[in-house]
Parts: structure tokens; sequence; C-alpha cells
């Protein structure tokens, strides 16, 4: 591999330059969050922010994608970039002079910073464009809170687009934001970096009655109540502790009032594995406990799993690559190596099992926040330091840069 340093100098000023534009665009999207697969006003948004560059935009049909193909003046290989583009569900409780004008919808996992960011290292890869070997391809994509938008975009012909008269795309790249690191710290790892995310729902089917005669009735929430603590010693019976699970009950309904015990129970929850072996194992496992103890309790259960996304697997050498142009762009304190794989889950592991490639977290804590008391992702009070664009925007455009001039 040839040494591209001098490809990244004024990387970060460079950035930086567009930190304001950023910004900007970032706080756009936070008024007006949109959910799932139709986001008619974020793909606008997205679209206007590109009118100028010298891209090839195509949108989806089945969903408001945005893919923006950016050839270099000389031929050579394609990478591909992504931003997810997509709110949560939720209320928003930041009192920010920007916070969302949309009830019950919030950028509560920073996706509207991605999207910023990758429009910034468009525009910075797009003012080199005559110093470009190969072809860009920037990925803006909805519904990755939970509808798979990476499958939808890839089953639409999101790699036939990005290899359309250019090489197949040899590395994709993605970068997502986490409050929980320090401001502009970069973090990855090769192999497992996030888990698989499935979802099981039970129901308990026993016979109702009357609460002061249990004797005449068939509890159902006394089995639910056992099935949930048998399943908790499931996992630390049957699943080896090198290679984790998290199974988590988050939800829980069972009758009506004091008097009467009711005919149904049912809990929900879901399952987080880093290995499809451990992920095959837990689901059957579920079933296994919760049958034997409906069994023992003389009532009836049904067990409906759903398959969520996969494990997402890094290419340790994309992983690593991405991590050294890192601390070529800020220095080796700037870069961190995960010791572990997170248990949240990702769409983009869609796209790493059809291309080479990694996921890699910027940190955005905010100043004078201390770790235990930040807002993490997912939550209504989640804010980010927005100055930390400016590195998710040189590490995207150094990671391509780099890339096609050493593929």
């Amino acid at each position: 591999m040839t040494d591209t340093t001098d490809l990244l100098e004024g990387i970060g000023g460079e950035a930086a330059a567009r930190l304001d534009d950023a910004v900007d665009l970032r706080r756009r999207i936070h008024r007006h969050p949109e959910l799932g697969l139709d986001l008619p006003v974020t793909q606008a948004t997205v679209l206007e922010a590109l009118d100028g560059l010298p891209v090839t935009t195509t949108t989806g049909t089945a969903t408001s994608s945005v893919i923006a193909v950016l050839d270099g003046d000389e031929p050579g290989p394609t990478v591909l970039l992504r931003g997810d583009m997509d709110a949560l569900p939720m209320p928003e409780d930041t009192d920010l002079d920007f916070a969302s004008e949309v009830d019950g919808a919030m950028h509560a996992c920073g996706h509207d910073a991605h999207v910023a960011m990758l429009a910034g290292a468009a525009s910075l890869l797009a003012s080199r464009r005559g110093s470009l070997a190969g072809r860009v391809v920037f990925m803006f994509q909805p519904g990755e809170e939970g509808f798979g938008g990476a499958k939808v975009m890839l089953d639409e012909g999101l790699l036939d687009v990005a290899a359309d008269g250019a090489e197949p795309v040899s590395l994709g790249f993605a970068i997502h934001q986490s409050p929980t690191l320090p401001s502009g710290l970069i973090a990855s790892r090769g192999e497992a970096i996030l888990a698989a995310t499935d979802e099981f729902e039970i129901t308990v089917q026993g016979r109702g009655g009357h609460a002061s005669m249990p004797h005449h009735a068939g509890d159902p929430i006394p089995a639910a109540a056992a099935m949930i603590s048998a399943i908790q010693t499931m996992v630390t019976r049957r699943v080896d502790v090198f290679d984790p699970a998290v199974v988590t009950v988050a939800s829980m309904h069972g009758g009506t009032t004091t008097n009467v015990i009711p005919e149904t129970a049912t809990f929900a929850g879901t399952i987080r594995t880093v290995s499809p072996s451990t992920r095959a194992l837990v689901v059957g496992e579920i079933r296994r406990v919760v049958e034997g103890v409906a069994a023992a309790h003389g009532v009836g259960v049904e067990v409906e799993s759903t398959p969520g996304y996969p494990v997402t697997v890094n290419d340790p050498a994309s992983a690593a690559f991405a991590l050294d142009t890192a601390a070529r762009l800020a220095g080796e304190r700037a870069a961190f190596e995960l010791p572990t794989p997170i248990m949240g889950g990702e769409d983009w592991s869609y796209v790493l099992e059809q291309v080479p490639g990694a996921m890699a977290f910027l940190g955005t804590r905010p100043d004078g926040i201390k770790p235990e008391d930040v807002a993490p992702n997912h939550s209504n009070r989640m804010v980010i330091d927005e100055g930390a664009m400016a590195a998710g925007i040189a590490l995207y455009s150094g990671v391509a840069l780099r890339h096609l001039a050493n593929a």
C-alpha cells in the first residue's frame, strides 16, 4: 500500500470550512423529523443541499432515498458512503432553539447529523474531483430505525446504480454519531461491531376466573412471570459468555382489574446476539423454556419470533483502514479500537453482507457534560456537540480519497 498521507493534507481545514453549512443543514432536518421509509421533506432538503455539485442523483420509488454519484476525472474503484435520514417516534425535551416541530417525532439518534456530514463530504470531494481516480457514491438512506431501508435500497438496485459504467463497490463506509464518546473520537473494530436485533412475543393461554378462587381458573400471569425469570436463567446457563446474548422483556400485559383472573397474558421483548450460532440457539431455547414452563403450570403458550437486522460485521481491513485514516487526520489519540461489540443494531449490516466495508462511531459528547450524565442515543434529551461534525466530514472524505488512491 502506498503512503497516502499527502492526500489528506488540508482535509481538516476544508471540513471545518464546511461546518457552518453542515450545522445549518442538520438543524433544518432536526426541526422537521420524518419517520420510516417515506421522508419527502428530508429528501427534498438533501437534494437542495446537493444542488450545484457535479453529482448525478437518483431517487428511490419504494422509499424516499437519494443516491448521488460523483465521478472523478480518471477511472478507478468505487467507494460507497452512507448516511441514514429517519427519526424516531418519540417526543423531544431538549429545549433547543431548533427542537422538533413535529409532535411525536425526534432526531434522537443523530441521523440528522449523519446527513449533514455526508452532504459536507460530497461538497468537499466534489471540490477535489480533478484529482479523483474513481467514483464516490453517497447513499442517503431512510428507514434505518426498524424499517430496513438499507435492504430496500439494495433491492431497488443500489449497487447496480453505484457500478453503472464503473467498477463494483470495493469499500462501503458509514459513520454513526455517539454522544457517549468524547467529541471527535473515532471508534471502530473488525468483525462484529453491532448485534442482530430479533424480536419475540409470547402469549400465555389460561382460563379466566374469579381472583378469589384461582383453583377454578388457569392463571396465565404467574406462568408468564415464571417464563420471564426462566428465560433470564436460560441466557446465563445456555449461552457462552464469550459469544454473548441479551434478552430483554420490555413489555408485559395481562388482566383488567383486581378481582378477575384473565384468560391470557402476553409479554414481548428483544434478542441481541453477535453470532449466527448464538442467534439461532437463543430463539430456539426461548421456545423450549416457555413451553416447558407452560406445561408445568397447565396453561398453553404461543411463541412468535420476528427476525430483525443481521449482525453488523466489519471487514477487519476496512475497520483498520478507517481508524488509520482517523489517526492520520487528527492524531493517534483520535482513533480508538473498541474491545467488544455494542449490542445495538443497524441495517448497514445488509450492505456489509454484500460489499467489504465498515462502520465507525464518532464521539459527539458536548463539552462540560460528564460521561455518567450524558443523554444517550434514543433519549428524549439527547444533544450533540455539532462541532464534531467537522471530524465526520473529514473522515468520510479521507476514507474515500485514500481508498481511491490505494485500491
